[in-house]
Parts: C-alpha cells; sequence; structure tokens
C-alpha cells in the first residue's frame, strides 16, 4: 500500500504526519546527494583539456588557435545536445537520462585518447559534448520534482556546489596524471572518468525520479503552479508544446543572453588558466617555485564551487528569491576582479592565489540563481526543457570565446590576456541580467 500526504505534511511544523514528512525529507535529500554525486565526476569528462593543450600542441604541432576550435566543437555539441536533452528529461526522467549520459562520456574520452590528429581530436571531442550535455539539465529535473519554490535557490546552489567541486576533481586528477604520475596527454582523457562512470552507475542505482514513485505526494504548492495553471499541464505533453511554452517565456531568453556571457567568462577561465600557470615550460612547472605553479590554478575552481552555494543562499535569503539582484552583484565583482588578476604576474603567487580564488568565487556563483530561474519561470513540470534551453545559450556563447582567446594569445604570445576578456564578458552579463527582474 502506498504512502502519501498533503504538503503542508512537509512544512518546518511538521503539524501533520510528522513521522512521514521525516521520511519525505530524508528521501528528498537522498535524491539531491544522489545527483551531487554523480555530477560531482562529470566534469571528469570535459574540464580536463586544458591541462592536455601542452602536450597536445607538443605532439601534433598545432596552434592555440586550432585547440579553441576543437574546445569550441565540445561547447557547441554540448549546446545543441541541452536543446535535445532538457527536454528528453521531462519525457523519459532525468534519472535514466543523466546516467545514460555519465557511461557514454566516458566511452567517448577513451576515444579522444586514442586521437591520432587535431581531426580525430575535435570529432570525438565534440561526440562527447553531446553525451556530456545529458547530465545537467535531466538531474535539475529531477530535483524540481522533489524540491518546492521557496527551497530551490538553496538547492540548487548545493547542486552547483558539487559542479564546482567537480571542476576541482576534474583540475586535481589532471595534475595528478601529468605531474606525479609523469603520462603523457593522453591519459588525462582515460584516468579521472573512471569516476564518471562510478557515478553514473551509482546515480542509477540510488535515484528515484519523482516522489510518487516512492508513494508520496508532490510537494509543490499553489505558489509553484506558475503562468496561469501548471495543473494543467500533463506529464506525458509533446514536445512541441513544451518547447513553444519554454520560448514563448521571454524573461527566460533573456537570462539565456545573460548566462551566455556569464559561462563564456568561466569557460575561458576553465580552459586557459591552465595554460596561463602552466606557461610555455610545462614540464619542468614547478622545480624553482616554492609552489608549484601549476597547483595555484586549483585557487580557480575551489573559488568557483564556494561561491555557486553562496549565490544560491543569498537569492533565496537576501533577496527573497529576486535572482537578477544576486546574479547582477557577482557579475559586476567578477569583472572586477578579474582585471585584478590580468595584473598580477605569475611570480606573485600568494597574492595570486587570493584573487584567483575570487575570480572563481563571483564568475561561477550566479549558476545557481541561473538554474532557480527555470521553474520559477515555467514551473517544475518544464524545468527540463527549459534547464536545456538555457544551456543552450550558456555553451553557444561559450563556444565562440575559445577560438577567440587562443588566437589573441598566439596573436600577442601573452597569456594573461584571458582575463580582460572574462571582465568584459561578466560586464556584459551584469547588464544584461539586469533586465531579468524576477
Amino acid at each position: 500500500m502506498s504512502i502519501t500526504f498533503s504538503p503542508a505534511s512537509v512544512s518546518p511544523a511538521g503539524i501533520q504526519n510528522p513521522e512521514i514528512a521525516t521520511s519525505f525529507r530524508r528521501a528528498q535529500w537522498r535524491m539531491l546527494l544522489a545527483a551531487m554525486f554523480c555530477y560531482l565526476f562529470f566534469y571528469t569528462g570535459r574540464q580536463t583539456f586544458g591541462f592536455a593543450i601542452p602536450g597536445i600542441q607538443a605532439e601534433f604541432g598545432v596552434s592555440k588557435e586550432a585547440l579553441g576550435w576543437a574546445s569550441a566543437a565540445l561547447l557547441w555539441c554540448y549546446a545543441i545536445g541541452q536543446a535535445i536533452n532538457g527536454n528528453l528529461g521531462d519525457k523519459f526522467g532525468g534519472r535514466r537520462v543523466m546516467s545514460a549520459g555519465a557511461i557514454l562520456s566516458f566511452i567517448m574520452n577513451w576515444a579522444t585518447s586514442l586521437s591520432t590528429g587535431i581531426l580525430s581530436l575535435s570529432v570525438f571531442w565534440g561526440i562527447n559534448g553531446y553525451f556530456q550535455s545529458m547530465g545537467w539539465a535531466p538531474g535539475s529535473r529531477l530535483l524540481s520534482n522533489w524540491w518546492g519554490r521557496h527551497e530551490r535557490g538553496t538547492v540548487y546552489g548545493l547542486y552547483t556546489f558539487a559542479a564546482g567541486l567537480a571542476s576541482v576533481l576534474s583540475f586535481v586528477t589532471s595534475l595528478v596524471v601529468v605531474g606525479y604520475f609523469r603520462l603523457d596527454w593522453r591519459w588525462i582523457f582515460r584516468i579521472p572518468v573512471a569516476l564518471l562512470l562510478l557515478g553514473g552507475i551509482a546515480f542509477y542505482l540510488i535515484a528515484r525520479e519523482r516522489p510518487e514513485d516512492m508513494g508520496f505526494t508532490s510537494p509543490h504548492d499553489e505558489a509553484d503552479e506558475v503562468q496561469a495553471s501548471e495543473k494543467t499541464i500533463t506529464d506525458n505533453e509533446s514536445s512541441l508544446i513544451r518547447y513553444k511554452a519554454v520560448l514563448s517565456t521571454w524573461r527566460l531568453l533573456i537570462a539565456g543572453v545573460a548566462i551566455g556571457f556569464q559561462n563564456a567568462a568561466r569557460y575561458g577561465l576553465l580552459v586557459w588558466v591552465p595554460v596561463h600557470f602552466l606557461g610555455s615550460n610545462w614540464a619542468k612547472a614547478g622545480t624553482t617555485s616554492v609552489i608549484d605553479p601549476r597547483w595555484i590554478s586549483i585557487a580557480l575552481p575551489v573559488g568557483m564551487a564556494v561561491g555557486a552555494f553562496s549565490n544560491g543562499w543569498i537569492s533565496d535569503k537576501l533577496f527573497g528569491s529576486r535572482r537578477y539582484l544576486a546574479i547582477v552583484l557577482y557579475m559586476v565583482l567578477a569583472a572586477i576582479t578579474s582585471l585584478c588578476m590580468y595584473t598580477i604576474p605569475t611570480s606573485e603567487v600568494y597574492l595570486g592565489i587570493a584573487v584567483l580564488f575570487l575570480c572563481g568565487f563571483f564568475t561561477y556563483g550566479p549558476q545557481s540563481s541561473f538554474w532557480a530561474l527555470c521553474p520559477d519561470l515555467v514551473g517544475h513540470k518544464r524545468a527540463g526543457t527549459a534547464t536545456g534551453g538555457m544551456n543552450f545559450f550558456a555553451y553557444l556563447f561559450a563556444g565562440l570565446g575559445e577560438p577567440v582567446i587562443g588566437r589573441f594569445m598566439d596573436a600577442h604570445n601573452q597569456t594573461s590576456l584571458v582575463f580582460l576578456v572574462v571582465a568584459a564578458c561578466a560586464g556584459a552579463s551584469a547588464v544584461v541580467a539586469s533586465f531579468i527582474r524576477r
């Protein structure tokens, strides 16, 4: 016999069915932690590329601009996949789609490691981008099924915090491969992704798609029924109707452009900061300094992880779920810290660590508020499609930035130029986000 309870029974006061409310609360956290655990390993399948660039360039004899286009191949395939797989998450369930993406990305990373030239590397890396896109939006849909509107900022903050920690993990594992195991660049695409395979299998075994699958009723109250009446939306509505509803929400489109500039700044840092700190003498880095300059780059994803959680919490607690205020604040500060980072030489180790941490903190932080906007604006039943659509913009812009940054570096032989591009993108994101006003 199934167990059901009303949304009131999960209120903080617990005035109805407190035992059932406690059981549901535990189930909510289990789903959140399962999604966080799986996504913790996703970036080992796509954010390791920057550490492979020096080795690839040395072996294949290609320019940084060409490698920027290879990186863009992943980002654009990821963007296209987001537009498709977010909807598939709504249609078939986030649990199945996210788990499949983890396993398929593991396979394509190994294929990338077997590349014989820049063309085959770009093709395999691009296909991997599509499979990587099967993670975030479907996972977001599953979480939106389990959590209500007033907790979304914090929940998406924790989910994005896991993504930030995933960046830390991808950086650390890549540095271990090239710095301690002394393996060539191909192993960067082989060893770290073993964790992704583990995460995908574990998520499928632990997660459940909806509260109803465990005998509970939906936690969404009337305030969640946005844009007239989400109660009229069926779980099996057609993809066409779902896309029309999402694309007709003008605030979501503005948010898409804003996150596009934000993600261009983010990936500019993630891909090119390792190149900046590795330098041309990358194989001998760390032999003449107190702190290995390769490890300075870890301050970036650590700052990103902490910033992601803080921004979601701020949007809920300080700004009353007005997400755009938290986004604008952090983007302005990201532009300022990036300009500061441009002026700091790599020899200034401790100052570089502190400012790079803040740069990552403010640049990546707004992602949690952006994702919370999706169910806020279109409802939890269309959250996967909305998240995928917004992420399409995010990675379309990010892909445009990669070859531009690579070309600047080739032309001026100055890797610090990445911070000027990041500052410009962060400023543009702040301006556009100010028009969301939700």
